[in-house]
């Protein structure tokens, strides 16, 4: 009997309308029920149920011809209460916003969640991209500075079970596959105090990043700048970005980040 049968407390349709919730992303932003039930792995009959109920309550819409569905605007109200819950954003924002303007260049505020870190903000230029505008976006955890200046605060152990097992995927061409480079990049990080890559996730883009630790060092988010390498040197960026980057990362106190 799984864990889940033995909880009296788990309520399984719920955890099924949740799933169809999570089927929609940026590459699946309208889909009819056979997309929903493939994604969401349910029954088409289920998938009909649910997304029916969801279009009731005003979690997601439906065009009247084509019968897709699409997240309505009441998706963004999940995202409302997460951020004024999570007090580490309104510490940051400010910040955020100053190192901005500084350096003129796109910064984020990057949480990790399991093998993956989310951007739970975005402060982007005229220049950034639209996907590298939109808070939420997940990306494997290795593969980003973010990630793994946050692994390389972690213990021993857990540096090497997270660089041995966590997921890769190829962001682009450049994205380093070897597992071996990988943690010699985590052991630098621990060492200087931030993270450097480069094209990891973006081609020409050098991304760096600091953790910031809570009461005990243990990681609970990072700063992180994203510049391009036809503007900035991977040399310039340690020496520019890099001091003040680790200063900011520091000056959250972890008292008020509970």
């Amino acid at each position: 009997m799984s864990k889940r049968a033995q909880d009296t407390l788990f309520v399984g349709s719920l955890e099924k309308g949740m799933r169809v919730l999570n089927a929609f992303d940026h590459n699946h932003t309208s889909m009819g029920l056979s997309e929903i039930a493939e994604r969401a792995g349910l029954e088409k009959s289920a998938a009909q149920r649910l997304s029916n109920t969801l279009y009731k309550i005003g979690y997601l819409d439906k065009d009247p011809e084509t019968r897709r569905f699409t997240p309505s605007l009441k998706f963004l109200e999940l995202a409302n209460a997460y951020w004024w819950a999570d007090p580490l954003v309104q510490l940051a924002l400010p910040k955020l916003i100053e190192l901005g303007q500084r350096f003129q260049e796109r910064v984020n505020l990057a949480r990790l969640d399991g093998s993956e870190i989310v951007y739970v903000v975005r402060i982007p230029t005229q220049l950034t991209r639209f996907e590298a505008m939109i808070a939420g976006r997940r990306l494997p955890a290795l593969t980003t500075s973010s990630g793994r200046t946050m692994i390389a605060r972690l213990s021993t152990a857990e540096r090497k079970k997270a660089v041995k097992t966590w997921p890769l995927i190829a962001m682009t061409p450049k994205t380093t596959m070897d597992r071996a480079k990988i943690a010699a990049s985590v052991e630098e990080a621990a060492s200087a105090g931030y993270c450097l890559t480069h094209s990891e996730n973006m081609l020409n883009e050098i991304a760096i990043a600091a953790p910031i630790l809570d009461h005990d060092g243990r990681p609970i988010a990072a700063v992180q700048c994203s510049v391009s390498s036809l503007k900035w040197s991977a040399d310039k960026v340690r020496r520019d970005i890099a001091p003040r980057l680790i200063e900011v990362a520091n000056s959250f106190n972890p008292m008020k980040m509970r």
